[in-house]
């Protein structure tokens, strides 16, 4: 497992600027991989010297326009996607202004990859709405993972801020940046068959096409918006993992979420109920077939039930389903699911038991002795 002790924040800064808007589209930003390059008369060396050399970004600061495979030093600067990428070095600034739709939710996507620091943090800023990331745990391989935060627009136009605050000794051992995309989120309502919102996982962040890591969304506020609508993470620095189908194997539709965190980090939804009514909440537990051998269980509470499920995975795929029949003591009930234990790939990341397609409904008392009892 590649540890560090950085931290990396999240804010979004809204509001109204000079320069000439972005229209977007769920996807990458203009420019958002950084294919777009400064001009030759631009460059000093690998120092970008104009405020607006780098297409559809404005910057500020010690940036770095870094090509795939480039070394600092014996280190190889890799980067995730196409051949280029953008390095923030002590307190530097890129920045985009997009257009969006007011009182609309939207998830930002980007990748993000540690250099030569070992305490780097990384704000990324819009007024108005705001988040800390905290990233002490690197999930990939290569160094390299993608993060999720959501917003709920207040004005017409957003100004994008990735700020790298930091004060090295040596100003180029900031943080890479690469693959700045949104998404709009909808807002699924549950249904007569299901309590929850988005019991599926179906909507959540934007996930680049060709990605093999999946999205970290990070812990939030319970007040915070967040890139999976319906769901919280609790946390204090650790994350779930967002999967799709393409990449991984999902036990129902297109998405799921890996609980990559052990008992670290608890993924929960807050349900109105009635006081002493019967309910049951089911779900899928597996594994996204990438390896990750061992005996899983993922531990669901509800008001004073809990119930563990245990899963042997292979690492190839597969699933079983899991339930909790508990009793309502409120109005308002919290259904939690978390993985007990840390398991790690033979690469040294780490992984977890895949949840999705979580339901819950209410059940009369009498329908659920006899189901729990099999009959």
């Amino acid at each position: 497992m590649a540890k560090g002790t950085r931290c990396m924040a999240v804010l979004l800064f809204l509001g109204v600027a000079a320069r000439a808007v972005s229209t977007v589209t769920d996807g990458l930003l203009p420019n958002g991989n950084f294919e777009e390059r400064p001009g030759k008369s631009q460059l000093n060396g690998t120092i970008v010297t104009g405020r607006y050399s780098i297409p559809r970004w404005e910057i500020s600061g010690f940036v770095e326009y870094i090509g795939s495979g480039q070394k600092q030093g014996e280190m190889m600067l890799p980067v995730p996607e196409g051949a280029c990428a953008v390095r923030l070095g002590n307190d530097a600034t890129i920045r985009q202004k997009i257009s969006v739709t007011r009182r609309t939710e939207y998830s930002i996507t980007f990748s993000a990859a540690r250099t030569c620091a070992q305490a780097e943090k990384l704000n990324v800023s819009v007024i108005y709405d705001s988040g800390l990331l905290p990233i002490q745990t690197v999930y990939t391989t290569s160094g390299w993972d993608s993060y999720a935060w959501a917003f709920r627009a207040k004005h017409t136009v957003v100004w994008l801020t990735i700020h790298n605050p930091g004060a090295e000794e040596d100003p180029a051992c900031g943080p890479l940046i690469d693959s700045v995309a949104i998404k709009t989120l909808n807002r699924p309502r549950h249904t007569k068959s299901n309590m929850l919102r988005n019991g599926d996982f179906e909507e959540g962040p934007y996930v680049f096409p060709g990605s093999t890591w999946g999205v970290l969304v990070p812990p939030m506020a319970e007040d915070d918006f967040s890139p999976l609508p319906g769901w919280m993470i609790m946390s204090d620095t650790k994350v779930v993992k967002y999967v799709d189908a393409p990449h991984h194997r999902v036990p129902q539709g297109a998405r799921a979420v890996e609980l990559v965190a052990g008992r670290e980090c608890a993924l929960l939804q807050e349900v109105a109920t009635v006081p002493g009514r019967s309910y049951r909440m089911t779900f899928y537990v597996g594994d996204a077939a990438d390896g990750c051998v061992a005996s899983m269980v993922v531990q669901a509470y509800a008001a004073r039930a809990s119930q563990q499920v245990q899963y042997e995975s292979q690492g190839v795929g597969g699933f079983k389903r899991g339930q909790l029949d508990f009793v309502a003591v409120g109005n308002l009930t919290r259904v939690v699911l978390q993985s007990m234990n840390h398991h790690m790939k033979p690469d040294g990341t780490l992984c977890g038991p895949v949840v999705d397609d979580v339901s819950l409904v209410s059940v009369r008392r009498r329908s659920a002795r006899r189901l729990s009892n099999g009959l």
